[in-house]
């Protein structure tokens, strides 16, 4: 999955999230900060939704049903996984992943888990601290082998 395939997915929930959480279109575009008639032309699937406003919307309604039945809990390690993608950074310590996450490969004191609904990818150290995501299995196993080897 990309940016653009996890907006337009996104895209399609807008309304159903907005009617989960009881609200109307007016108040929904406040909520995202964007006019009513671009959320009706997004929730219509006439304008996509942007990177950025994708992201308030999954940070906002973080615990709708609707959003983490869809992807395997909170969306949070997704979007920073999509956000990160070909980027290396410092992740902080997971809870080592025990509802959303199976662990499906290990070397060392690493693992991998995937996420059994969205199917991405995270690479745990020893500590459960994350040093990637990605949704491409190959990439995660190389650098599992990388930091494995030392």
């Amino acid at each position: 999955m990309d940016r653009r395939e996890f907006i337009s997915e996104i895209n399609g929930m807008l309304k159903l999230v907005r009617t989960e959480y009881g609200l109307t279109q007016e108040k929904m575009a406040d909520v995202l900060g964007i006019s009513k008639k671009s959320l009706v032309e997004s929730e219509k699937g006439r304008r996509p939704l942007g990177w950025t406003e994708t992201v308030a919307f999954v940070s906002v309604f973080s615990q709708s049903r609707i959003l983490q039945n869809q992807y395997g809990g909170e969306l949070s390690d997704m979007v920073a996984a999509l956000a990160f993608e070909d980027m290396e950074i410092k992740y902080p310590p997971t809870m080592g992943g025990k509802i959303w996450w199976k662990t499906v490969a290990a070397e060392g004191e690493f693992r991998v888990q995937q996420n059994i609904v969205s199917k991405h990818y995270r690479l745990l150290d020893g500590s459960n601290c994350r040093v990637m995501s990605s949704f491409d299995f190959d990439e995660i196993r190389r650098e599992m082998e990388c930091h494995a080897k030392g």
